[in-house]
């Protein structure tokens, strides 16, 4: 079996350990967003944030009036000019007057162009990457997933950085020792299927001690991942044996198929943060609901410990 660390077993694990840190600061680009109020209400209420709202000051205070939500403890920034709102809210960040920073009701491509511009933006030397975290019914702990968000096809080299990303994220908050599966069709490296290819290369890296406190084995289909029964069937050995707690998927298809599919067809929950800048991002989908917004936010809260 793979490894053995702390897990969570649920975002209520998550929740406790982020509220046993404090309040952490959220600044929150053109906040004038209906389902991101609603997230940060409950952010609010469990004692997690104190929300820095940039955007159009009457409209975030009529949308807080008619939510309920208090903005007492809040700081907000007056500033209608979408573009303008979300440069102030990443300036926050950078002079030290918020922890990390959330997407509000702009578009994606106009907040990204702020947080990576090369004067006072967020960039590191690293790749930027989607992590996401699944509570599906009957498997006793959370499921992590990457990156099935940001990137479309990464390279190797690229594919190495992910990983790493989310494996500095988990180890931050607490895990020691992470099982990471390199997703794949079958468990048979062919250079047909480049892929396979990739997943035995980032093994073989693995092997040679390149991420340290993790076992990464691939490829490996999506049965053997979490059955050991599969494993047996196929004759396959795997010190893993089914017990992953991180899948890296090959291709942003493949992520967004599988997160996707444990929602709607597992019942799962799912949140997500963006990885790889100076600070967590939370950059939700319009489709995701205050409740997965507000585990986001719980996420990004945690990594003050990365």
């Amino acid at each position: 079996m793979g490894c053995k660390s702390m897990r969570f077993s649920g975002f209520e694990s998550l929740l406790d350990r982020a509220q046993s840190l404090g309040r952490a600061k959220v600044a929150v680009a053109v906040a004038a967003d209906r389902e991101v109020l609603e997230a940060i209400k409950l952010a609010d209420k469990e004692g997690l944030i104190t929300p820095v709202l940039v955007g159009d000051g009457e409209q975030i205070k009529q949308l807080a009036q008619e939510i309920g939500l208090s903005l007492a403890g809040a700081e907000l920034i007056h500033e209608p000019r979408p573009e303008v709102a979300v440069q102030k809210a990443v300036d926050a960040v950078v002079d030290g007057q918020a922890h990390f920073l959330m997407k509000g009701q702009i578009n994606s491509a106009d907040f990204l162009k702020a947080v990576l511009r090369p004067v006072r933006g967020l960039r590191r030397e690293r790749l930027l990457s989607h992590f996401s975290a699944f509570q599906v019914p009957g498997f006793s702990r959370l499921l992590f997933v990457t990156d099935g968000g940001m990137n479309i096809a990464p390279s190797l080299a690229q594919k190495k950085e992910i990983l790493e990303n989310g494996l500095l994220y988990l180890k931050g908050i607490g895990m020691d020792s992470v099982n990471v599966i390199v997703l794949a069709a079958n468990e048979v490296a062919n250079a047909k299927m480049p892929v396979t290819m990739d997943a035995l290369a980032l093994t073989e890296m693995s092997q040679a001690g390149e991420f340290p406190g993790a076992i990464v084995e691939g490829p490996l289909a999506l049965d053997g991942a979490v059955s050991a029964a599969a494993l047996k069937h196929k004759g396959i050995a795997s010190r893993i044996n089914g017990d992953v707690d991180l899948f890296l998927v090959p291709t942003i298809e493949v992520g967004n198929v599988l997160g996707k599919s444990m929602v709607y067809f597992a019942g799962a929950t799912m949140a997500g943060i963006v990885l790889g800048a100076q600070v967590p991002i939370v950059m939700t989908s319009r489709n995701d609901t205050p409740r997965s917004k507000f585990m986001a936010l719980t996420m990004a809260t945690l990594s003050r410990e990365s």
